[in-house]
This record gives structure tokens, sequence and C-alpha cells, in this order.
């Protein structure tokens, strides 16, 4: 065998390995671009949406954004929740999907003051402030779903009678970790818990509410805020 039909015979197969090694790497990393696409993982404890949560985000109430605020006094609640007249609820609009699931968001978007919160509450009728653990000026779109400081999205919440705003509080992680895990849209999200709360607390199963009080009692005994 001559010099140049040698070097053909190894060539090939070299050549064939590097291709091979290419198309390997290319592989590679369109799996990992995919991988970075992928919508967030839902948090492990908790169970998929139940079929009546489903329907009910798929609701008429799930596509009516908040209203204006045209009252600002006189307002009365009831059954946890607040005047819609009062307290429509009001977002950032500024906050997408992936500002609001960053680690911090909550905490950092908070801003009430002792002076708002009188204002909330004398808007009620209440005294501020109220017995340890009564109520608590409570977000309707809460911040950890891109609601907003703004008196329209504000209200004295009650602890009972029950659901109350311990309830409310599982209502909220809940759909936080449904549209940060992309089974949910944001404004879906928002324009139901502003509507009617309650109705997906109903919605949620023994199972799902038992994970979402675990989840709460975690972050407690940590002494971590939600999202």
């Amino acid at each position: 065998m001559g010099r140049v039909d040698a070097e053909k015979k190894i060539g090939a197969p070299l050549r064939s390995l590097a291709c091979a090694s290419i198309a390997a790497g290319a592989a590679a990393a369109a799996y990992l671009i995919f991988r970075s696409a992928e919508k967030p993982r839902r948090s492990e404890a908790m169970p998929p949406p139940g079929a009546r949560l489903l329907a009910l985000m798929a609701a008429p109430a799930a596509s009516r954004a908040p209203g204006m605020r045209t009252k600002s006094g006189a307002c009365a609640g009831a059954d946890a929740r607040p005047d819609p007249a009062c307290t429509p609820g009001a977002v950032f609009p500024q906050a997408s999907a992936r500002d609001i699931c960053a680690e911090g968001y909550a905490r950092g978007a908070r801003n009430v003051s002792v002076s708002l919160k009188r204002q909330v509450y004398a808007a009620y009728g209440l005294d501020y402030p109220q017995a340890p653990g009564a109520y608590e000026v409570d977000h309707l779109i809460p911040l950890e779903l891109g609601g907003s400081n703004d008196i329209s999205n504000l209200f004295p919440q009650p602890a009972a009678p029950l659901p109350g705003f311990r309830e409310k509080d599982l209502v909220e992680n809940y759909l936080h970790e449904e549209m940060c895990g992309g089974e949910i849209a944001l404004d879906a999200a928002q324009n139901q818990i502003a509507h009617d709360w309650i109705a997906v607390y109903d919605a949620l199963t023994p199972d799902e509410l038992a994970a979402l009080r675990a989840q709460s009692a975690a972050w407690a005994r940590s002494g971590a805020e939600p999202p």
C-alpha cells in the first residue's frame, strides 16, 4: 500500500469521527438552548392544577380586568371580599411574569406606609390599629402576582369568619406557583383573584390545600417570606 493510499485509509475514519463530534456538540448546544427556554419548573410539593380550577380560570371572570376606584369612603366588604367600588384592584403594568417570578420580587415591591394603612382602615369605617391578628391590610391582587401598593388595591381583610386573610394567602401562593410554572397567564390570575378569590379557594383540592399549608409553615419556621 502506497503512502497516499495509507493516508486516505486512516484519514477517512478520522474525518468521520470529527464530523460525529461536531454533530454531537451541536446537538448538545441545541439541547441546552431548549432547556433554557423551557418554562419554570413548578414546585415538587404542588400537585398539578385540578379540573375545577382549570375550568374556573377559563371562566369570564378571568378575562375581566380590574375596574376603576369610584368610592373613597363608606366602603363595605362582604364575606372576606372588599367593596369593589373602593378596592377594585390595581397592578404594576410594567411588571412582567419574569420580573414577578424572580426571587425577592414581592419583598422589594412592598411599600405600604402606616399613613396609607390608616387611610385604608378609615375608608372601611375601622379604627387603626385593630387587635393583633384580627385584620391585615391586604393587597387584593397580591404583590406576588404583580399587584400594586395603590389604595385601590388595598383593604382591611379580617381573619374570621373563614375563609379569611390566611386562606387568601394560600390562594396567592398557589396562583403564584401556577403562573410561574406556566400553567396560567399572569393577567388571568390577576383578574380572577381580583373578582373572586374565594372561588379559587373553594376549587382547591384537599391535597392542594395541605401542600400549601405545609409550604407556609416551612416559610414561617425558616423566617422566610413568600415570594
